[in-house]
């Protein structure tokens, strides 16, 4: 493999041109490993970025692309319909919240994003009124197009040197109650204050659900959620659940808002949705808001990208959902759970380690210093494991088929980095 001319000429995810963080070359993936061009197998803690929840080179998955790709492997959405997009939409709306009825097929998650916020603007407009602004949380993170950025923190998060061109909206703080914690009904004052001052210029409430990811890994109370549902309800205002990260049974749950037990009127899906096969994302909305969009002015929902509902990727996306309905799922996600709930608080007494904390098949071990990247991903791939960090968070997410040795060998790992100083900064 040309590693060189890698190095050289291809730009990798959050790296720089000028000092290019070595890559690993991966030649294959089966079940939990990753194996690399010199043999050598590592345990994945990262599911490809939170989507492989399935594992890798699943045969059932593997089937729906072959027998997909030797029919049709893409074509155009407008005014052409076809049957994997049909059975994606139907057994994504058996597993959705009741109350949503209506799927917009994306390419990313990042365009789902956008989609749920065109969504709510164009519902405002089609009542008549103009409403700029969205109200989300400090610490969370929506996706790396122009919107989704505008609504992720513009200060603490990857994109604050947009700041100043992308919309000014509006953030209230973050809750401080754990998920395992009691609650601080305190924690819903400063979203409570920015509704009552803003309530007339919001299109939607936009937040992730009991886990805000990229922007902290902070895991919080259900009855913060719980309250914000109000507040919306008290209010009139949508609320936009953005469910990529912890959608399809991530938090021990189907979709995180279950913690709640309560309904989004928008949903964001993506990243696991083909069991981290290809990019494919929906957005799901309720009747009334769908109804509402295509009543105004326009007349139709004014969004439509070139593979909107490209059928390879809605075939794959089907079998992962059929995997899914087999409920195993939830027996797999608790397993991980009570592994790291049993295995995390051993390293909390680490002078390195500020907290550590977990939920379904989601572990944090949050440091006290920055991760320095290319020593702490050398020392995890020596150890035979594949962990991306990013500032101060090991952040685990591994398939859901682990078993309970994988994760102990994933926490080991992190243990042993603990041990080795230049793994921080």
């Amino acid at each position: 493999m040309d590693l060189a001319f890698d190095r050289r000429h291809i730009w990798h995810p959050y790296t720089s041109t000028l000092t290019p963080l070595t890559c690993y070359p991966v030649v294959s993936a089966e079940g939990v490993f990753i194996e690399l061009e010199n043999g050598e197998k590592l345990v994945d803690g990262m599911s490809s970025w939170w989507s492989a929840i399935h594992g890798y080179n699943h045969p059932h998955l593997n089937n729906a692309a072959h027998n997909q790709i030797d029919k049709m492997s893409h074509i155009m959405f407008g005014g052409i319909t076809h049957a994997p997009a049909i059975n994606l939409c139907k057994k994504l709306l058996n597993l959705a919240p009741d109350n949503l009825e209506h799927v917009f097929l994306a390419d990313s998650g990042s365009v789902a994003v956008e989609v749920s916020l065109k969504m709510a603007l164009q519902y405002w407009h089609a009542k008549g009124e103009t409403r700029p602004k969205f109200l989300t949380l400090r610490d969370g993170y929506h996706g790396d197009t122009f919107a989704a950025m505008s609504v992720t923190d513009p200060d603490n998060s990857m994109h604050s040197l947009y700041k100043g061109f992308l919309p000014e909206h509006i953030f209230a703080q973050s809750p401080t109650s754990g998920y395992w914690h009691e609650w601080n009904p305190q924690d819903l004052d400063d979203f409570r204050h920015k509704i009552e001052a803003h309530h007339n210029e919001i299109a939607a409430v936009i937040l992730e659900p009991i886990v805000q990811g990229a922007g902290g890994m902070r895991i919080y109370h259900p009855n913060f959620l719980k309250g914000v549902r109000e507040l919306c309800d008290e209010y009139g205002l949508l609320l936009i659940l953005d469910e990529i990260a912890t959608g399809f049974g991530r938090t021990g749950k189907m979709f995180a808002c279950e913690h709640a037990e309560i309904q989004p009127d928008i949903l964001c899906v993506g990243k696991a949705l083909t069991g981290g096969y290809m990019t494919l994302s929906a957005t799901l909305a309720s009747k009334e808001v769908a109804d509402t969009v295509c009543g105004g002015e326009a007349g139709c929902f004014m969004h439509g990208p070139t593979f909107m509902g490209n059928p390879l990727a809605c075939a794959v996306a089907t079998a992962s959902m059929e995997l899914l309905e087999a409920n195993d799922w939830k027996e797999q996600t608790r397993q991980i759970e009570a592994a790291f709930s049993e295995l995390l608080p051993k390293l909390k007494n680490h002078e390195l380690v500020a907290d550590v904390r977990w939920l379904g098949a989601i572990g944090v071990v949050e440091s006290t210093k920055s991760v320095n990247m290319e020593k702490i991903q050398a020392h995890f791939v020596e150890h035979g494991v594949w962990i991306r960090p990013f500032g101060k968070l090991i952040y685990m997410m591994p398939p859901f088929i682990s078993q309970r040795e994988h994760i102990e060998n994933l926490i080991g790992a992190v243990e042993n980095a603990l041990e080795i100083p230049e793994c921080f900064a």
